[in-house]
Parts: C-alpha cells; structure tokens; sequence
C-alpha cells in the first residue's frame, strides 16, 4: 500500500473521518484544481524586452566607503594632507592602474583592482541623503523619506524566479545595516516578494528543519493546515498577508530540502574555498557570503544581496582613515573571487553585479584622521550582466567634492539595474493607494554608456 499522503488524499480522507462536510470538500478540491491550474505568484514572467542579466547580485557596504580613497584618486600633494586651514586631504592609500584598461583603484582593493576589464566604476553618483538610514534606504528603496519596496522586491515582482524551491530575493547578511529591515522590505507590494534574510553561521535559517522525519505525516499536516488556509483566503482575496502567508509555508516545505544543499558550501573543492579565503568547515565570513550567492545564482534565485557589515562597526571612518584597512582586506579577495568564478563558470555575462555603498565621504579632515558624511558624489561600480568592462563613467572635481560630468542618481542607477534585466522602469508599476507606484517614481533615466 502507497502511504504517500497528498493533499488531496488528506482532505479525502478527512472527510472520510467526518473531519470535513462533503460540502467544504467539493470546495477545497475545486480550489484545488483551480489553484494547479493558475500561475503561482513567483513563477517566471517574461521581460519586457530581451534582457542582457537572468540575476543580480547586490553587494552592500554599509557606513559610506571613501571614494576618495578607493575608486576615485585624488593627489594628496601640494598642501592636500589635511594640516592645512582648509583641512583638504587627497587620497590616504596609494593608487595604482589595472595593467590592461588603466583604471586606478586604491591599495585597499589590490586583488579586485586586477578584475577592473571586467568592471566599470561610475565615479558620479550622487546619494538620496546625507544621514546613513535615509540614504541606505535611497539606494535599496529609490525614497529616502518614505516607506517604498526595495529594488530587490520589484525584480520578484516583476520577473518572478526560476527555482520555486528558493525564495526570489534573498539577503545574505550577519547584521542589518541602517535602515534595518526596510532595505529589503516589500511595502506595499505583495508579502511574499519581500527579501528572505540569511544568517551567515550553523544554520543559516532557524527551523528549517522538520520536526518530524515521517514524510508522510509532514505532508498530512502541511496539507491540512493548506486546505483551511485556501478556503480562509477564497472570501479574502484582497488579503495580500495572509496569500503571503500561504507561500511562505509551500516555500518554507519547498526549503527543506533546497535551502541546507544551496549554503552547504563544503561541496565544493579545497581550490574554490581558498579561492573565496575560506577554511573546509567555516560558515561566516563575507568568503562564505561570496561562495553562496554563486551557489543561489545558479540554482535561479533572481536578486540576491550580501550586506558585509551591520550598523557597527562598518566603514563609517570619522575619525581614521586606517579604519578602511581591516573592512576592504575582509571583502577584496572574496568579491574578486566571486567574480572570476562567476566568469570561468561563464555566468559573469548573465549576472549583473552591483557594488554600492551610501554615500562617500568629505575631501576633508575630520577626528585625528577621518572624514565626514559626503552625499554630493561617490563611487559605485557595475560588472557583468551587459555591462561594459574597464571604463569608467562620471568625474568629480580635483577634490573629490562634487560631481563635474555625468551625474548619476539613484533613479538613474535603478532604471539602469531594470534596463538590464529586461524592464522598462516606467512600465514595472502597482496599483497602491490610488495610484501607480514604480521604482523609480516620476523620476530616472537609462545609463547607456555604461551598457555594452
């Protein structure tokens, strides 16, 4: 005897047990069909174009990274070492060129300066704002001000996802950043479209394990629990937490099996550890959040984020410069890994990958060797997923100050991140409170010379 126990069967034989009037029965098992029959709410949708990426990887470096420091060099001669009235200082790290298309990168990021071919650095963007929770919910939200779905959200809105065993946006972070839970919020948009959080660590997601072993039992309570939660929804239709609700226990089941095998990172071989700076057995780190957003990539999670620090300590360097050292060594050789992992595997064409930070920070001293909060220009850079390779886009004055050529915002970058994934910005709206609602607001426009 087959003791498989399928929904179906579970309602049957509930009613069966006289759990279940022949009437409701007739009305689960017609929802049953209905339900099998219609797209689920994460199932792939085509773009509105041909898109050039399938995925994003989102990398997030909280506290607001030194542009003038990093990406965007800046001489530290004549009088520019802070001692001076004005307290002007250049560039505290040496800076040296990719040996093949010359972009200069800072000493801080020696191993990603060597993948610069393959990046292009937008040395012109300009922040929502100048306080850290505003402007990290700008960059992840479009609004600085207002409560709006993140940029990951909208791409699971927009396009689904391709593995329906996996949440279509994920956020792999071991602290949240400014702006907390905001940054990966859905908002308005249906619940289930809101960014699934990973704990770097053991057990990357708590309880995911079931309680029970006995498959068929799991599956006669997650089928009852099913059943009346369709027949609650059939007279709430409008109810988009409870729908929510619903798929997350089908994804959470779906989990099981999918989630402990895509951040099981000891499958892979000791060459691609070390690669990623990691040991056989470690499980944090931003090597590990490296390796698994590879891992979520391939298994078709459309957006995936690492955030590489919290709220403290990050990149937030009023007082010292030097503070940058230990932060840029923890991520430099990991994103170059994951970067040339990416393009051996031949991925790196299909995966667009963002770098991004608040905002920069103050062509002048501040503390003993800091610099303060700077929103009117900073440094982000692109690679992969149609983006041109070994340029760069955009030009501050000989300060660092402001933005001379080029201005991009963070409209811009997101119609941008859109564009490449096959969306017209303008098109990817949700009807909310009376009106249309898009990304990108009224705002926003293509960066095509950045696109290859």
């Amino acid at each position: 005897m087959h003791n498989f126990m399928t929904r179906r069967n579970a309602i049957r034989s509930m009613v069966g047990s006289s759990i279940l009037l022949p009437g409701i029965l007739s009305e689960l098992l017609a929802e049953e069909t209905k339900s099998s029959l219609t797209e689920g709410p994460l199932t792939p949708k085509a773009p509105h174009f041909t898109a050039k990426a399938k995925r994003v990887i989102f990398l997030f470096a909280t506290g607001g990274v030194s542009h003038i420091d990093s990406f965007d060099p800046k001489p530290s001669a004549n009088g520019r070492d802070g001692s001076g009235k004005d307290k002007l200082m250049g560039s505290v790290f040496p800076y040296s060129p990719n040996k093949k298309c010359g972009t200069e990168v800072s000493d801080l990021f020696p191993q990603l300066r060597e993948q610069m071919e393959d990046i292009c650095v937008i040395r012109s963007m300009k922040s929502a704002h100048f306080d850290h929770t505003e402007a990290a919910v700008g960059m992840h939200t479009g609004s600085p001000t207002f409560a709006r779905p993140s940029m990951g959200s909208w791409l699971s809105y927009g396009l689904g996802t391709i593995n329906q065993n996996l949440p279509s946006f994920i956020v792999v972070a071991p602290h949240l950043p400014y702006g907390g839970t905001q940054v990966y919020a859905s908002d308005f948009l249906p619940a289930y479209h809101q960014g699934t959080r990973v704990i770097p660590g053991k057990h990357p997601i708590e309880n995911l394990a079931p309680l029970t072993t006995r498959q068929d039992i799991q599956q006669l309570e997650l089928g009852l629990t099913e059943a009346f939660n369709r027949g609650h929804l059939k007279l709430r239709q409008d109810d988009t937490q409870l729908a929510a609700r619903i798929k997350s226990f089908e994804t959470a089941f779906q989990m099981q099996t999918a989630g402990p095998e895509a951040f099981d990172v000891n499958t892979e071989d000791d060459k691609t550890l070390e690669a990623y700076a990691l040991k056989r057995g470690e499980n944090t780190g931003f090597g590990w959040q490296c390796l698994v957003a590879r891992r979520l990539a391939e298994r078709g999670v459309r957006f995936i984020e690492l955030i590489d620090t919290g709220s403290r300590p990050n990149w937030d360097s009023h007082g010292e410069m030097k503070e940058h050292v230990p932060l840029a060594k923890a991520v430099d050789q990991p994103i170059a890994a994951l970067i040339k992992d990416l393009k051996q595997r031949s991925m790196l064409d299909e995966t667009l990958i963002v770098w991004a930070t608040e905002f920069g920070r103050t062509p002048t001293k501040e503390g003993k060797n800091g610099r303060g909060h700077h929103g009117n220009c900073f440094s982000i850079w692109l690679a992969g997923g149609g983006i041109k390779g070994g340029i760069v886009h955009g030009e501050t004055d000989e300060i660092g100050k402001e933005i001379v050529s080029d201005k991009v915002d963070v409209h811009d970058l997101h119609a941008t991140i859109l564009h490449l994934m096959g969306i017209d910005h303008t098109k990817l709206t949700y009807r909310h409170a009376g009106r249309d609602f898009r990304l990108t607001d009224v705002h926003g426009n293509v960066i095509k010379n950045v696109i290859a």
